[in-house]
């Protein structure tokens, strides 16, 4: 007989791992998918499901998510949650992604590590049918962790997978699932941290403001939104490093028309300038550089250019109160 096979939508965090450990169990071949976004909050997120999923003996495909994706992100149906997180619309993106990739391998059927009410926008029970339903995907999605709380699947009605094996988690709590871990003698799982960027007010706060002056957008041109202090001076906008690794990705990454600033003589970030080199933004943009650098007072000569820091001028250090009424943020709420 044919062996049955299954697509686990897979983070590499604990859900997802007991998720995959429980259709092991019933001795059905699992194959893990993990989507890779930009806003996520972790870079190691993406090898760490990797080498989660080397563990638990399972091949895994990494799927990049492209500019498709952030045109969802730019207008959702379903709304965002609190900040800028689509998260209905995420799922629903995902899983038609899984959809496709499942038929590629002859998958029987996609599983998540979803466990009901854990999560407040996505994981509720009429949220969850109405992702199935636009995914394509209605009735036809295991949540091994939930499962004897929803109603049965067309896999469990198939004799696919022994739906008495299955569990009834729900809520918040995390105890079940370490207590699970124990079981299944996981010892090695991560901790909850990161996440999605998107529900960060900070980080929405500059990705609406980069939708808002940027009608076309790709993952390459959002990638920066996740490095340095970002300002705003009508059309320009100026992106100050925080450290080193920050100014050589700024350096690295800048466009072929940025300019760049360092200040001469002490220690301090780079910054880029994006627009037009207006006077005006030239001198904001070193001003920033200096304000961000280890001069304490007076004047402070700030180098710049496009390709080499070939031009000089001298500003004085602003403010405080000047900086941040140049800093990204939600207006609305100001």
């Amino acid at each position: 007989m044919t062996k049955i096979k299954a697509l686990a939508l897979f983070s590499g965090g604990l859900d997802s791992i007991l998720a995959v450990k429980l259709i092991l169990k019933q001795g059905i071949d699992v194959e893990a998918i993990n989507f890779v976004n930009p806003f996520y909050s972790c870079a190691k997120d993406e090898h760490e499901a990797v080498e989660t999923a080397k563990q638990l003996g399972v091949p895994i495909k990494i799927w990049n998510v492209d500019d498709e994706y952030l045109k969802m992100v730019r207008k959702p149906k379903h709304g965002y949650g609190k900040n800028m997180n689509p998260c209905i619309d995420c799922r629903i993106f995902i899983l038609k992604k899984a959809k496709e990739y499942a038929k590629k391998i002859r998958a029987d059927f996609i599983f998540t590590g979803e466990v009901l009410d854990e999560r407040p926008m996505s994981q509720h029970f009429r949220v969850m049918k109405i992702i199935e339903e636009e995914a394509g995907l209605k009735g036809k999605i295991l949540r091994p962790l939930s499962a004897l709380l929803l109603p049965e699947t067309f896999m469990e009605k198939k004799g696919l997978v022994a739906r008495e094996k299955l569990l009834g988690i729900q809520g918040r709590s995390r105890k079940p699932q370490i207590k699970l871990a124990e079981e299944f003698n996981i010892k090695n799982y991560p901790s909850p941290a990161g996440g999605c960027l998107l529900t960060c007010r900070e980080y929405a706060d500059k990705l609406r403001d980069f939708f808002k002056h940027n009608k076309r957008v790709s993952v390459a041109s959002v990638s920066l939104l996740k490095v340095g202090r970002h300002f705003r001076l009508g059309n320009n906008k100026m992106i100050v490093g925080r450290n080193e690794a920050e100014n050589n990705i700024l350096l690295n990454k800048r466009a072929r028309n940025d300019y760049y600033f360092e200040a001469y003589g002490v220690v301090g970030p780079i910054t880029i300038l994006q627009g037009a080199k207006t006077r005006k933004a030239i001198r904001t943009a070193a001003s920033l550089t200096a304000f961000y650098s280890d001069a304490k007072s007076g004047k402070v000569s700030v180098n710049f250019g496009r390709k080499a820091l070939d031009e000089a001028i001298n500003v004085s250090i602003p403010t405080l109160a000047q900086v941040e009424s140049l800093r990204i943020r939600n207006r609305r709420n100001d």
